[in-house]
């Protein structure tokens, strides 16, 4: 399922200046920035999942998000940022001066469609490089990659691996339990 929703040029860059204004404002105040919901126009008020990343250097800096819409949007992205800049249990709270050469990236998720799988070749066969993202659960274990990934794992193989890797699970298990969820995201970043 491709994107649903489509953004301007204005949303994006209105979200991503929200983002960033919520990390200034944890550095400055210790908290997230409170969203005044109603002053944003409605397709930014809509419930929506939200990833946002952010990169220092080539490197990542922090990914933090979620994969429920229980927030409207607007909320999401500032709280998320904070979330990736200061609580990313991968990397040391964001400074100001690492602030200064950051970037950020924001992934908007479309809903989760489950998929019906029989085997590992199967799950294989239905992922479509560079467009999905893909949640895999088996019991107490869980793992998403943001489509974003595949630009690093090209190939259906490597990207499952490394998901399994990921949620602590073997790079060859395969369970008759394992359940496999994918999505697709509206991406904006900081140029």
């Amino acid at each position: 399922m491709e994107s649903t929703q489509q953004y301007s040029k204005a949303d994006e860059t209105r979200l991503l200046q929200l983002a960033r204004q919520s990390i200034l404002h944890h550095l400055e105040k210790g908290t997230p920035l409170a969203v005044q919901t109603a002053l944003y126009p409605k397709q930014l008020q809509s419930k929506r999942a939200c990833f946002v990343t952010l990169m220092l250097d080539q490197q990542l800096r922090g990914c933090v998000g979620t994969l429920e819409a229980n927030q409207p949007l607007v909320e999401a992205v500032a709280t998320q940022a904070c979330n990736a800049a200061f609580h990313d249990v991968r990397f040391a709270p964001l400074t100001v001066a690492e602030l200064r050469h950051t970037w950020l990236q924001l992934s908007i998720l479309d809903t989760l469609q489950p998929l019906a799988i029989s085997n590992r070749a199967d799950l294989l066969s239905q992922l479509r490089p560079g467009i999905d993202g893909l949640l895999i659960e088996e019991d107490s274990h869980h793992a998403t990659f943001l489509p974003a990934v595949w630009q690093s794992l090209p190939t259906p193989e490597a990207f499952f691996k490394a998901l399994l890797r990921k949620a602590n699970l073997s790079e060859d298990h395969w369970s008759e339990t394992l359940r496999a969820f994918r999505y697709t995201c509206t991406c904006c970043r900081e140029t």
